[in-house]
């Protein structure tokens, strides 16, 4: 009886078990490489796996020893996919979203990490022209909306192809409509 990654297989000859040993370090030694590269998720592994040529079962049993190692763990890709999109990139909600989405993370664990992403802008000093921009979530993305444009447009845009030039900008980055229409306005209000 075999042990270690290969437990479950059916009984295999010593060629046989030999081929399966060789053909699992293959695909452990490639997901390693893949995943030295940066941070992955498990739907990215078999992905590339699978581009080069993997089996199934090949796959499977070294993504199954990566996430036994804590080399490879969806939940830490999202929290810290949330947590650079925020503040490197200023991406907003919908567009972290999108991301997370078509890294192969599923929609639970994606609000989950959006929902534990705490925000680093104070926001008590703003003024926020709708409610719902109040609580922490919203209020935090409004925050990194208004910064944003404050950075890209020192001088609140007063021109029609100005602001919509500042709003598109806005939805490039994922905010929503009514949000960037709330950061808009209230970057005007600032001068």
């Amino acid at each position: 009886m075999t042990t270690g990654p290969l437990d479950g297989w059916p009984a295999l000859g010593g060629v046989e078990l030999a081929a399966r040993e060789r053909a699992l370090q293959k695909a452990l030694d490639l997901s390693c490489a893949y995943i030295n590269q940066r941070e992955r998720t498990v739907a990215e592994v078999r992905s590339q796996l699978e581009r080069k040529g993997v089996s199934e079962a090949d796959a499977g049993a070294a993504v199954e020893l990566l996430i036994e190692q804590h080399l490879l763990d969806d939940e830490r890709f999202a929290q810290l996919f949330v947590s650079d999109k925020r503040e490197l990139e200023r991406w907003g909600v919908e567009r972290i979203r999108r991301g997370l989405s078509a890294r192969g993370i599923d929609r639970e664990l994606a609000e989950r990490a959006l929902a534990a992403g705490s925000d680093t802008i104070d926001d008590a000093n703003l003024d926020f022209p709708r409610a719902e921009h109040r609580d922490d979530r919203c209020g935090g993305e409004l925050g990194r909306a208004l910064e944003l444009l404050r950075r890209r447009f020192p001088d609140p845009p007063r021109e029609r192809r100005d602001r919509e030039r500042a709003l598109g900008m806005l939805l490039r980055k994922g905010y929503e409509h009514e949000l960037a229409i709330d950061a808009l306005n209230a970057h005007a209000r600032e001068e």
